[in-house]
């Protein structure tokens, strides 16, 4: 019989409430920064946000974006955008919003078509109204913030308020970061983002909760343990879990961003970024936050199953 490698010891003894503060101040420090970078920088909007016309197209031989961005230009159909993706005759041509209603939407269509002839495979095209896109925009922001609301109500029925408040800065944390390098890179942001953001606020979450349940188990055994030893012990007990529930997350996705092609990038990449950050802020910012809160249990230990595996 092999013996079982294992990465993370059973047992150890981190002291993480020694760089809390630190953490904590370069948490503040990330997030000021990706505030002044969506106000300077924006985001690259997709045609979800934007509203145009999309045309996936694939060439027959390696796509010469010179001579179409030349053919596409002498339309007049205003600005627009080419990228290739994948293989080198993938290429995704956008084009901003004409005037003139749907009717206008599919003229311009009918141009490029024209224009680059019977040769091309046209495998994709989308057009998506100013206003649809406006309702799309302030549809998913009103989601997001939802899913942070009902978050907080969750966690201040299960535990106490000040553990709430500190999942809620978590996933505020964890969301802000997001929308930061997004403006950073100018991935485009579309509706698969936003869906991916809300997975990632269902994924620290999880994290999170299990982090505050071993917390909770804890203060109730070791009565005479300072809160900051009680999270510590916790963190440790759960350390295996986390890092080993996060790895194995990252693979699958890891694997999805290189060979799931180019639909499914924008939003592996998001997912991945939002797992590495949500094991970050589960241990430096919702596991500390509850010692500057001077977090306590006012309820008495019920003995009932709880819902979330902490083992």
């Amino acid at each position: 019989m092999f013996k079982p490698i294992q990465f993370i010891p059973d047992e150890t003894s981190i002291n993480f409430m020694k760089y809390a503060r630190l953490g904590i101040i370069a948490s503040v420090v990330a997030m000021i920064l990706s505030v002044v970078l969506l106000i300077s920088s924006g985001l690259n909007f997709g045609i979800d946000f934007k509203g145009g016309t999309l045309i996936e197209i694939g060439t027959p031989e390696k796509a010469d974006l010179g001579d179409l961005r030349k053919k596409i230009g002498a339309l007049k159909l205003g600005d627009f955008e080419l990228q290739t993706f994948g293989a080198p005759t993938d290429v995704l041509i956008r084009i901003e919003t004409q005037p003139g209603g749907e009717k206008a939407q599919q003229n311009a269509i009918n141009k490029v078509k024209a224009t680059l002839g019977d040769k091309i495979d046209y495998r994709r095209v989308e057009v998506v109204g100013p206003k649809v896109s406006g309702e799309l925009a302030e549809s998913s922001m009103i989601a997001v913030l939802i899913s942070i609301m009902a978050v907080m109500v969750y966690i201040w029925f299960r535990f106490e308020w000040q553990f709430a408040i500190g999942a809620v800065a978590s996933l505020s944390h964890d969301v802000l970061l997001t929308m930061g390098v997004f403006a950073v890179l100018q991935i485009e942001f579309g509706l698969p983002i936003i869906a991916a953001i809300l997975t990632i606020v269902g994924y620290s979450l999880n994290d999170t909760v299990v982090v505050y349940d071993r917390v909770r188990e804890n203060m109730r055994k070791y009565k005479k343990k300072s809160l900051g030893e009680l999270i510590d012990l916790s963190l440790n007990q759960m350390l295996r879990r986390t890092i080993m529930t996060s790895v194995s997350t990252l693979l699958a996705l890891l694997a999805l961003y290189f060979w799931g092609g180019e639909n499914l990038r924008g939003f592996t990449f998001t997912m991945i970024w939002g797992v590495i950050v949500g094991t970050y802020s589960s241990i430096f910012i919702a596991a500390p936050l509850l010692i500057y809160m001077n977090a306590t249990l006012s309820k008495p230990a019920d003995e009932e199953a709880d819902s979330v595996t902490t083992g």
